[in-house]
């Protein structure tokens, strides 16, 4: 098994916390909300088996720092291009993208496409697809996390019952996330302006839709080949992550996660293992 180490690097706005491990073709992991890079633990290892592995903190999140602005997800895979292209010389990678990492992820292989080889999109839809994002009020903390200030106001002191009810929600079972794995989770949103970062990822939503309808009607769907997985129970997204990929990529396959809710690689990560290293292993 391989043995995955945190190192950070220094970039133009952020400084990013990340985990590598492996040597071979570059694949990147982009976590998502409430989480951290932390929520490849059981399949990273694996992964880095036949892969270099890249599995940064996003801009505001885990152990990166927590700049004021620059939450769009255009400007959040900037920093992912900066951390993977720049800074580790990779000039193709696969990638792949968790709940707010699946957009960023679509960004950045919307505006990087020569150096995107295979995207995997894991429960999630893309803003500015043409649907509604939110389930029609379902996903209630959408529009409660882009209320101005008041977020702020309720959470503090409360970070853990708002994750907790995340945690226990959101995945087909209640106790998905086992309690120890949680604490690793609240070490970093309980740090100063983490949850202020986190709400910010809502907040940008109608600057990501229009950004994305822009370069799909500049440059068209994306071309690569694309994977798109949603969980099939509790808030899962189910079919709505294919059907969202369809909308703006070309070459798409997928489906249901079974038995999964939204924290696919913690709860199913066999599954998600074996799709991802089957994808990623074709040719052309």
């Amino acid at each position: 098994m391989s043995v995955f180490t945190g190192q950070f690097a220094d970039l133009k706005e952020v400084t990013l916390h990340y985990l590598t491990a492996g040597q071979g073709e570059a694949l990147v992991l982009l976590h998502g909300i409430p989480q951290t890079s932390f929520e490849w633990r059981f399949i990273l290892p694996k992964l880095a088996e036949k892969y270099l592995v890249v599995a940064p903190d996003l801009r505001g999140l885990g152990d990166s720092t927590r700049p004021v602005s620059g939450y769009d997800k255009k400007t959040v895979a900037e920093d992912v291009w900066q951390l993977v292209h720049d800074h580790l010389g990779v000039t193709r990678f696969h990638l792949v993208g968790h709940d707010w990492g699946g957009p960023v992820a679509f960004s950045l292989a919307a505006h990087h496409p020569e150096a995107v080889s295979r995207l995997a999109i894991l429960d999630v839809t893309i803003p500015g697809d043409g649907a509604e994002m939110s389930q029609g009020g379902r996903r209630w903390h959408h529009p409660f996390y882009r209320t101005p200030d008041l977020p702020e106001a309720l959470c503090a002191g409360r970070e853990e019952l708002m994750m907790n009810w995340f945690f226990e929600n959101y995945g087909h079972r209640a106790n998905c996330i086992s309690e120890e794995d949680k604490q690793e989770y609240y070490r970093t949103y309980k740090k100063l302006g983490a949850f202020r970062a986190m709400f910010a990822y809502y907040r940008a939503f109608a600057q990501d839709a229009a950004d994305n309808r822009e370069v799909l009607e500049r440059n068209g769907k994306l071309t690569m080949p694309v994977l798109a997985l949603g969980g099939d129970k509790a808030f899962g997204r189910g079919l709505e992550t294919l059907d969202s990929l369809k909308r703006v990529a070309a070459n798409v396959r997928g489906g249901i996660i079974p038995n999964c809710g939204h924290w696919v690689a913690e709860e199913q990560p066999e599954f998600v293992l074996q799709a991802l290293l089957k994808f990623f292993a074709e040719k052309g």
